[in-house]
């Protein structure tokens, strides 16, 4: 399944700040990071209430005494353990993510977090910075992007399976808050509450997601773009719920944008279409399992997950972890990154650059890429 070899007998020590009690992102990151063995939950700062971050930790099976009241405590505490903590993930509101990242990585973790990583480039280009310095890791958690046919889209475009890039078409449109839900949600309030969600809501939501898949599978880089944005439910402006990216990218190729949380009645509509000049791909994570390949005067082919005819010999193609046939998703995708992160946090803790720079994994460059797109289209 995995060919990447370990140095590591003992799970990574780690912790969450965020994710707690009806959090399905911190379930997420829990059932990931848990799920080959490489981390183990030893604490956490999940709620900011005290009581109720140690009813949650003590339902984790966590001790209380390792059940913090906020990140800062933990991360000053368990500095002071000899089984202390090695590594952290994020599972806060967008505003707090630069803070705890910075605090993280100057208690000398490791860390995963939610995207986008930050506000601002500046503030991205900061922690990259930080996390060079005290050769730390960043994870960053574009999830869908640790499915084996989106590795598998990203050795064809690489190999040359589809001649010269020309277009890519991007869209993560979803219907869920075609009206003002907010009123009644908490969870989708911040995230339209400019001070908490940032400057963007459904591109730095779900719009970065579809670009980094165009970033992981192609390599491309924007030259330039222009943006337009709506804000449907007038009571999310300044915020767009709507918006429309068209891309120029550096060597000629094209491509488009569409993020959307009004596109009633759908539920995902996360897809991206790669247009060469010899073939084209295209993946939906509604149907993640499946890559429909179409060459120019044949019919077209739809490729299966786990089969012998894909590029086997990449490792995150042949990161099945059942047969083909057999679904996979989501909780997969997550784990598959976990895994890539606890290759890459040993990797950095022997100093071995060689090995480290060889992993594939949605890093800090891949979060301030986010961020610029965001800053970019806001501009």
């Amino acid at each position: 399944m995995f060919n990447e070899e370990r140095h590591f007998d003992q799970p990574i020590r780690w912790a969450m700040v965020g994710g707690g009690r009806g959090s399905q992102i911190g379930y997420s990151h829990r059932n990931a990071a848990q799920r080959d063995g490489l981390f183990k939950l030893v604490a956490g700062a999940f709620d900011l209430d005290p009581e109720r971050c140690r009813d949650f930790g003590n339902n984790l099976g966590l001790d209380s005494d390792r059940c913090y009241a906020n990140y800062q405590e933990m991360f000053e505490q368990e500095a002071q353990r000899e089984d202390g903590i090695q590594a952290v993930s994020i599972a806060t509101p967008n505003s707090t993510h630069y803070a705890i990242c910075k605090a993280a990585l100057e208690a000398n973790l490791h860390v995963v977090c939610e995207k986008p990583i930050t506000f601002t480039t500046e503030e991205a280009e900061e922690l990259k910075e930080i996390a060079a310095k005290n050769n730390r890791v960043i994870g960053v958690m574009y999830g869908y992007s640790g499915f084996p046919m989106v590795q598998q889209a990203r050795e064809m475009v690489q190999r040359g399976d589809l001649g010269e890039i020309r277009v890519i078409n991007m869209q993560f449109a979803h219907g869920f808050h075609n009206e003002e839900y907010e009123l009644n949600d908490p969870g989708l309030k911040w995230r339209v509450s400019p001070e908490v969600s940032g400057p963007t809501y459904v591109l730095g939501d779900i719009g970065t997601h579809a670009f980094y898949l165009c970033e992981v599978m192609t390599g491309l880089e924007v030259d330039r773009l222009s943006c337009m944005r709506q804000s449907f439910i007038k009571s999310r402006t300044p915020l767009e719920d709507n918006a429309h990216v068209m891309m120029e990218f550096k060597g000629g190729a094209v491509g488009t944008l569409w993020a959307s949380a009004v596109n009633s009645g759908s539920m995902h509509q996360q897809k991206i279409r790669i247009v060469g000049s010899k073939a084209s791909i295209e993946w939906w994570d509604e149907q993640p399992n499946q890559l429909r390949y179409e060459v120019q005067g044949e019919p077209s082919r739809l490729l299966e997950r786990g089969m012998g005819y894909l590029h086997q010999d990449a490792p995150g193609v042949a990161s099945n972890r059942v047969g083909g046939g057999h679904a996979e998703g989501y909780f997969e995708s997550w784990a598959n990154l976990y895994h890539r992160f606890a290759l890459a946090f040993d990797a950095a803790d022997r100093d071995d650059q060689e090995t480290l720079a060889g992993i594939w994994f949605p890093g800090i460059d891949a979060g301030i890429e986010g961020v610029r797109l965001c800053e970019k289209c806001v501009e």
